[in-house]
């Protein structure tokens, strides 16, 4: 930890639970900010009791996933004195986070409406699931829904197939890294002005925002995207899953240069020059013809051929199962692989940081047991034992 992280110094209280706050704070914890998450007394973040695998009854491997370098606060903000402690809190903190729905920040005092009278600079970031000042406020609101209703299930999958999700919930974390992304904007300008704000980001608008490039052909043309066969680009070819002899492979000629150099490599070169192929547009419009094609040619030698044949020269990947995925030495020479000491796991791995600061990747330490911060944060901000020991009798902590 002697590392100098860039958010040294800064504090963040965060009421936040499962996945789409906990992974964007996660990324300031592990700059170096001091990330204390404000859970509920009973039972903590919904987090720790996913399971399959757990470390003890209400510690999961799951909670470990996105709440690396935290502190854990037990704290019941629907009391009076749960409301004292957080403005307390906020007084000398920077930022304020959750990503409650949508309705409950307003209940809950999380606004900065609500806490600037304990610092005008606190800067309070909301990520929920439709946003805050809509008639979806009030409804709940989950990953999964993002991505039917986006249009991102209708992209997913072989087009005579159904509609599919994501593997993960990439509308969660995209959604957390955007939080993470306005609230330091916002605190640079808090630091400069003296006045912090109310920063709102939600999963449907992230979700509709990723439809990107699909989007404005749309808005702009009418061109409704469809699937497309082999999870391919949809004006882009050859660009998409090919069959090698024993498995699949993603080879990405998505650029026009790519094209003859594949040709060269993999020992065809008349295709470069075949008139059905000479082209962009004549490719798209022969992509069934070109992908039986290279599917022959790919089929006879095994993805670790074609991908030494292609590397540097050919965006190429093997199509990996997850213990694949996991088990690529590619992993270990980057650093991808982090160990951290738990109280019921001593050796955890987990993911490293894909920042790195100087050519370091980020630290890493085991996320809190629930509560095990809760009375050096309240000593911090002045709570004697015996107030701290009344808290917790009165069940406020």
């Amino acid at each position: 930890m002697s590392q100098r992280l860039p958010l040294t110094g800064y504090k963040v209280i965060s009421a936040e639970q499962y996945g789409a706050g906990p992974y964007g704070t996660l990324f300031l914890a592990q700059l170096g900010a001091d990330v204390i998450k404000i859970e509920p007394p009973k039972g903590g973040d919904t987090a720790r009791g996913v399971g399959p695998h757990f470390l003890r009854e209400g510690e999961s491997l799951y909670f470990q996933t996105f709440n690396l370098n935290k502190r854990s606060l037990t704290l019941d903000l629907n009391t009076d004195a749960g409301q004292d402690v957080l403005h307390k809190l906020a007084a000398s903190a920077h930022v304020v986070a959750n990503n409650l729905r949508g309705d409950i920040p307003l209940k809950l005092g999380l606004t900065y409406d609500a806490l600037k009278g304990a610092n005008p600079a606190i800067v309070c970031a909301h990520a929920s699931a439709y946003g805050r000042d809509n008639d979806r406020a009030r409804w709940p609101g989950y990953d999964y829904l993002m991505q039917a209703e986006a249009g991102f299930c209708a992209l997913t999958g072989e087009p005579d197939g159904p509609p599919q999700r994501f593997g993960l919930s990439m509308v969660d974390f995209m959604t957390g890294t955007q939080m993470a992304v306005g609230l330091l904007a916002a605190l640079l300008d808090a630091q400069r002005t003296g006045l912090g704000c109310d920063i709102d980001v939600d999963l449907m608008s992230t979700a509709v925002h990723q439809m990107t490039y699909p989007a404005i052909w749309y808005m702009n043309t009418g061109d409704v995207t469809r699937r497309v066969p082999r999870s391919a680009h949809p004006s882009a070819t050859p660009s998409q899953m090919f069959k090698a002899a024993d498995g699949w492979m993603f080879v990405m000629a998505q650029i026009p240069k790519f094209w003859p150099i594949l040709a060269e490599k993999i020992g065809h070169p008349e295709l470069a020059s075949d008139l059905r192929f000479n082209t962009p547009k004549d490719r798209l419009a022969n992509r069934t013809t070109l992908t039986e094609i290279l599917d022959s040619i790919f089929s006879t030698k095994p993805m670790s051929h074609w991908q030494k044949l292609l590397e540097g020269a050919v965006p190429v990947a093997p199509v990996y199962e997850l213990d694949q995925a996991l088990d690529n030495p590619w992993l270990d020479a980057i650093g991808m692989k982090d160990k951290v000491d738990h109280p019921d796991m001593a050796d955890m791995t987990v993911l490293a940081s894909p920042i790195k600061v100087n050519g370091e990747r980020l630290p890493s330490k085991a996320g809190p047991l629930l509560g095990q911060d809760s009375d050096a944060i309240l000593g911090e901000i002045g709570y004697d034992p015996d107030s701290i020991a009344s808290l917790r009798q009165s069940g406020v902590i």
